[in-house]
């Protein structure tokens, strides 16, 4: 008797501590492709997110309480995105930063948004996760309206006698993007020699290089992710030709080069304006830097996600999803992005696009690089 009396006081206590620990935490999460080809990304998203919940935990957490993350693979596949999102919904979390594919985010926002969670995305692009999504759904990159637009108009401007050819994967994001780009591109008084799709995950391009060769293209634009993008850059070289390649935001991981190798030299690509290089980034990037993590692509805008969630939930007084949407919505937020707002749809009111190029390993700014030419 007195046996089962400790132990029925033991469960008592157990429940008593759980409850407690429930009411002193509040749970969020992080979605991307943790593993499987893009994992890299995935990568850069949970370094981020990490990192923002040690800082706000060490400064006291959120409205007295601490923040609990929650780590969730949803290898950008769309069905497997849904599924996360209802595990999420499970696991009562109440703010998630993510997805990063397009793909995932939008089938995802519904889940969020049929149950009320807040949902700011550190990378997806496409313009439908805002336009079509609810009140709750936010993201602090820029669109591929945006992203395209700037690409063509490089291409018009630096480019304008070249024979351009244009190639999407058939994902939400690289057909948006190559789309919005050919749809501008057009506007300006501009034909691409070849349009047409790949298959992403395969290996060998080889049909796809012969063609662009045997129309003698200058400049391929492509609508996918670093991993095709790599190995399209490669076997183009391999087949002896010289044709840029320009891509968008999904080339900004150090894995492309190291897929490349010296063939990557010269690829051009289009991101926001570089947030390693802001001063409002500068003592989280010496954290990162110390932590022995580069803050390239995501890092940042992750954790500029849950900077924003954070302030929002301090101005409503409350991590209620409803109330901190309306925050989200009405206010201003100091983050490493530099100081930034929402509009009425959700998209960030941030600085747009900028052409970058890789070059002797690196992505740098092509009007710096441009620069640096000239004084050779």
């Amino acid at each position: 008797m007195k046996k089962f009396l400790m132990t029925a006081a033991a469960v008592v206590f157990g429940i008593a501590a759980s409850v407690a620990h429930a009411e002193d935490t509040v749970k969020i999460g992080t979605a991307g492709p943790m593993t499987g080809q893009y994992a890299s990304f995935g990568k850069q998203m949970k370094n981020g997110a990490e990192m923002a919940v040690k800082d706000i935990n060490e400064a006291g957490g959120v409205l007295g309480k601490k923040v609990e993350l929650k780590v969730y693979d949803d290898a950008c596949d769309p069905k497997q995105a849904v599924a996360v999102a209802n595990k999420a919904v499970g696991d009562g979390v109440v703010f998630m930063a993510g997805h990063f594919c397009s793909g995932s985010s939008i089938p995802a926002s519904k889940v969020y948004e049929e149950e009320g969670i807040v949902m700011i995305s550190p990378a997806s692009t496409n313009p439908k996760l805002t336009d079509e999504g609810g009140p709750n759904v936010f993201r602090v990159c820029g669109r591929d309206d945006q992203q395209g637009k700037t690409a063509a108009e490089f291409i018009a401007k630096e480019f304008p006698n070249a024979r351009v050819a244009i190639f999407h994967d058939k994902t939400a994001y690289g057909k948006g993007l190559a789309d919005e780009m050919r749809k501008r591109f057009h506007e300006l008084g501009k034909k691409e020699i070849l349009y047409g799709a790949y298959t992403a995950g395969e290996k060998d391009y080889s049909a796809l290089v012969s063609k662009l060769k045997k129309n003698k293209i200058d400049l391929l634009y492509l609508g996918g992710y670093h991993t095709e993008a790599g190995l399209i850059v490669r076997q183009m070289r391999d087949q002896g030709m010289k044709t840029r390649l320009m891509s968008g935001d999904a080339l900004v991981t150090q894995e492309y080069w190291a897929i490349t190798g010296p063939a990557g030299e010269g690829t051009l690509m289009t991101f926001s304006p570089d947030p390693r290089k802001s001063p409002a980034a500068a003592e989280v990037v010496k954290k990162f830097e110390a932590a022995g993590i580069n803050p390239e692509g995501y890092v940042l805008y992750t954790y500029a996600a849950i900077q924003a969630w954070k302030q929002a939930a301090e101005q409503a007084k409350s991590v209620d999803p409803a109330k901190v949407t309306e925050a989200l919505h009405k206010g201003k937020f100091k983050t490493v992005l530099g100081e930034l707002s929402f509009d009425e749809k959700g998209d960030v009111t941030l600085p747009g696009y900028v052409v970058y190029i890789w070059h002797d390993g690196k992505y740098m700014y092509y009007d710096e690089y441009k620069k640096q030419m000239e004084k050779k």
